[in-house]
């Protein structure tokens, strides 16, 4: 049967890969609805490739020129973020690709898991905040979550055809970015511009930092925590530098299921718009007789402070997740316009944490509340602490 996709965020990087690979299968996808926040130059050339039914940018001042770029084309064209969340909903999709970034990704992807829609969720943040909404919605709606992350995607091919077969924990593998042998003396020296340079992985560039902190695994923790019902003490993290091992199931008998392959985004993508088929493809594959090298080392969460704290917000619960994640984004974006240096990007978020009152089972309203307090009180601690920062 074919498949009608919508991708929210289709001109980031998760956005244009998949339409990369989509392009290959045209008698088995339909590009249905297309969004970007500003990027509308790209927006509107994948709008004349792709020739969806319609097409959204998040930021109308933007509209007017799009919607000229695309007069001669039967594209509807929108704008706003509440048409975002609308198209999320609405349609002839049954497939909705959430590749938004950040909390920005949360209320469309809520709103395609309220329509009952698949959703082949790449937006970490959106179940870092909301798991406790999102898993509720799926349960009500009928709605199918697939991890496109590629540790997320890895864990869930694992346990296909597992059935009921307990799971003993999960490991995560960390490629540990570009400075896991830096000592802290010289992470304080570190540039936006190195952090940007990952080893292995072409992401965005909130996704590269991330990564480079040790964020970015303490994110995927709270989300392996939502996806597969495991509590903290379950879900392991390991520095694999090599990045061929995705991650990992360890079941009650001993035995461990590991997924292994190149390190590109395109496959785990692939395989969630089109699961539980494996649809046949040109991509790179993994030579064994080149891995004659494969390390693992445990992090280290004092120089990577990053990753406990995300534990603490997973064990505090509540609304901390969501407090992590908002004070997150702006210490990102603080330390790539040069506000605050690679090391402080913790601080901002501790404080966060310290300054946050728990709640036990927040609304969105709640969440939304948490998530603009937690973005105050980081740019006032930035605010702040920049002359000594």
């Amino acid at each position: 049967m074919r498949r009608h996709i919508t991708i929210l965020g289709s001109t980031g990087s998760i956005g244009t890969q998949a339409l990369e690979v989509l392009s290959g299968y045209p008698d088995s996808f339909s590009i249905e609805v297309l969004t970007a926040n500003n990027n509308f130059r790209l927006l509107a050339v994948q709008a004349r490739q792709f020739l969806p039914d319609s097409v959204v940018i998040g930021n109308r001042e933007h509209y007017e020129v799009l919607k000229e770029m695309l007069k001669d084309l039967p594209v509807k064209v929108y704008a706003g973020y509440e048409a975002i969340e609308q198209v999320a909903e609405a349609g002839n999709s049954n497939i909705v690709l959430a590749a938004m970034v950040g909390y920005s990704g949360l209320k469309p992807a809520l709103r395609a898991v309220n329509a009952g829609k698949i959703v082949a969720l790449a937006n970490k943040e959106t179940l870092v905040a909301a798991g406790h909404l999102m898993r509720k919605s799926a349960r009500e709606s009928g709605s199918f979550i697939i991890p496109v992350d590629s540790e997320h995607s890895a864990i869930f091919q694992c346990l296909v055809g597992e059935g009921d077969n307990p799971v003993e924990k999960i490991t995560l593998t960390a490629s540990g970015g570009p400075f896991l042998n830096l000592t802290a003396e010289q992470l304080n020296e570190v540039t936006p511009e190195q952090a940007l340079k990952h080893p292995n992985w072409q992401m965005g560039s909130k996704v590269t930092i991330d990564s480079a902190s040790l964020m970015n695994k303490g994110l995927e923790v709270i989300e392996a925590h939502w996806l597969f019902d495991l509590p903290a003490d379950k879900i392991d993290v390991i520095i694999h530098p090599q990045s061929v091992i995705h991650s990992m199931v360890h079941f009650s008998d001993g035995s461990v299921k590991a997924q292994m392959g190149v390190p590109d985004m395109r496959v785990p993508i692939i395989y969630a718009l089109s699961y539980p088929d494996r649809l046949e493809t040109s991509l790179p594959r993994l030579d064994f007789s080149e891995c004659n090298n494969l390390t693992f080392i445990k992090p280290d969460t004092g120089r990577f402070r990053n990753l406990a704290l995300a534990y603490r917000a997973l064990e505090a619960g509540g609304n901390m997740p969501c407090a992590l994640n908002s004070a997150n984004e702006i210490a990102v974006t603080s330390f790539l316009c040069g506000e605050i240096g690679f090391v402080q990007m913790p601080d901002v978020v501790e404080y966060v944490m310290d300054n946050t009152e728990r709640l036990e089972d927040p609304s969105l309203e709640e969440l939304e509340y948490t998530d603009i307090r937690g973005r105050k009180l980081a740019m006032e601690y930035i605010r702040k602490n920049g002359n000594k920062i």
